[in-house]
């Protein structure tokens, strides 16, 4: 359909999900506390102007409620997957260090890929540097950097984060900004933190060399697009953006559940593009090495390839929203 017709039926649905009551989807309910997540709609362009409607859905009943009534016709150009629950990808606690071992470790300069965390918090990546007022500062979630909103400005970031082994002589960064988790519809998880005195970082160190100075603005994200990342966890993956303008992408956190609008979905090639301790991570455009996103949530179910699907924000939205600038190397 066209792409404008599609966002009409995905404002459509919006607006139907509305009304929904957590039993009327009671298919949803997962795990201890029957927590439910609901559909997450966004668009999958097939062609120059032309776009399906992108559902995503813990479990395929919940696909059925919510098309109910729909036209066989428009029901073509739908593209519904099953992604399971999407959990913000922190490490596990008491998670072993797993390969790549070389970013599990104490690194200096620090470089993007690294283990870092607060203290009361396990493992996720430095996903890059930004300047914030002047002073280089490592950017990554706010759930692994300000620990979930609970952490306060002044705290302390370690690496490697205490997962891997991270203590208080591991203390690299001081926390000088994130956003806070509303309890309606959010655009990003993320925080920075400004590299305390004598701690050196080599901004360009990725996988392949520097990234371009150029942030993509979320509009000019293109689906199908090849992309990849560096993270804690998996290390270097390549992979694919399937939809983008995904909204009502319901993440679970350990404090409870937080929905985010705006978001771009990616699947891995050949496996899962993200795992648990990616959380924080930058991806970047292969055709010219443009970082894109922010890497924050993934799904363990769903995706072409296996292995669940990433979710991440816009690097230009994370950026505007911080008040910070990339530093590309």
């Amino acid at each position: 359909m066209q792409i404008d017709s599609a966002r009409e039926l995905k404002a459509h649905l919006t607006a139907r999900l509305a009304g929904w009551e957590p039993p009327r989807a009671s298919a949803s309910d997962v795990g201890p506390g029957r927590v439910w997540f609901p559909p997450a709609l966004g668009l999958t362009p097939v062609g120059p102007g032309r776009a399906h409607l992108a559902i995503r859905v813990a479990l395929e009943e919940d696909a059925a409620l919510l098309l109910a009534g729909v036209d066989d016709l428009v029901r073509t150009e739908v593209d519904v997957r099953v992604i399971g629950p999407v959990r913000a990808q922190r490490s596990p606690t008491g998670a072993p260090a797993v390969t790549p071992a070389d970013l599990q470790r104490r690194v200096r300069p620090l470089r993007p890929g690294l283990s870092v965390a607060h203290p009361s918090v396990t493992a996720g990546t430095l996903g890059g540097f930004v300047r914030q007022g002047g002073r280089l500062a490592m950017l990554s979630n706010n759930h692994v950097l300000a620990a979930s909103d609970a952490a306060s400005l002044g705290d302390a970031v370690l690496q490697p984060g205490p997962a891997d082994g991270g203590g208080d002589a591991d203390r690299v960064a001081t926390l000088t900004g994130f956003e806070r988790f509303a309890g309606g519809r959010n655009l990003v998880d993320a925080a920075v933190a400004v590299l305390d005195p004598g701690v050196d970082a080599d901004p360009g160190a990725y996988p392949g060399g520097p990234l371009t100075a150029a942030v993509v603005d979320g509009d000019e994200v293109d689906p199908d697009e090849a992309v990849e990342k560096v993270g804690r966890t998996t290390g270097h993956t390549r992979g694919r953006i399937t939809a983008v303008e995904v909204d009502g992408v319901a993440v679970q956190y350990d404090d409870g559940v937080y929905t985010f609008d705006g978001q771009v979905e990616i699947e891995g090639l050949g496996g899962a593009f993200s795992a648990g301790g990616d959380s924080g991570s930058v991806i970047w455009r292969s055709a010219d090495r443009a970082p894109l996103a922010l890497l924050f949530a993934g799904s363990e179910v769903g995706g072409a390839q296996g292995g669940g699907v990433t979710f991440a924000s816009p690097l230009a939205t994370v950026l505007d929203v911080l008040g910070v600038q990339w530093v590309a190397g």
